[in-house]
């Protein structure tokens, strides 16, 4: 816990919670970020579980590399917002089930980009519907964070 205390005490954790414009502008990146993955990865999960079937899930291979764009906006972003509430965000439940979520919602996908580059459907659907769970699960918590 002592280490916690220390990242709030950081100058990147002071700047984030007691500027003008560090919180916000954050936020406003963490939801650009979460637009691109989630909208993205929907799109793949719902083409998977057999909409859209005028696109070869194949297709959305190449739009693959924007997602994880979106992902590593969302990883920095969220990483600078934690700072400045460490200890709280640690022990908080609906935020550590949202990282696991967030977690289970990147294997998933990484799973579904290494099949389709392999041309393997097996568990497609399966790894869809896992995929939309955790992602879908994530952003409730996401918001729950606030709440509880």
């Amino acid at each position: 816990m002592e280490m916690l205390y220390w990242i709030e005490e950081s100058a990147i954790a002071l700047w984030v919670g007691e500027s003008l414009w560090g919180y916000p502008f954050l936020l406003s990146l963490h939801v650009v970020g979460l637009a691109v993955i989630v909208g993205l990865t929907l799109m793949l999960d719902l083409r998977l579980l057999g909409f859209f079937e005028a696109l070869s899930a194949q297709s959305f291979l190449p739009l693959m590399k924007f997602a994880w764009a979106g992902f590593a906006v969302n990883a920095v972003s969220g990483l600078l917002l934690f700072t400045s509430q460490a200890s709280y965000f640690a022990t908080h439940a609906p935020f550590l089930l949202k990282i696991g979520l967030i977690f289970v919602g990147a294997v998933t996908a990484g799973i579904i980009q290494h099949n389709l580059r392999n041309f393997q459907t097996k568990n497609a659907r399966a790894l869809a519907m896992v995929s939309l769970v955790a992602w879908g699960g994530a952003i409730v918590n996401g918001r729950l964070i606030a709440y509880f």
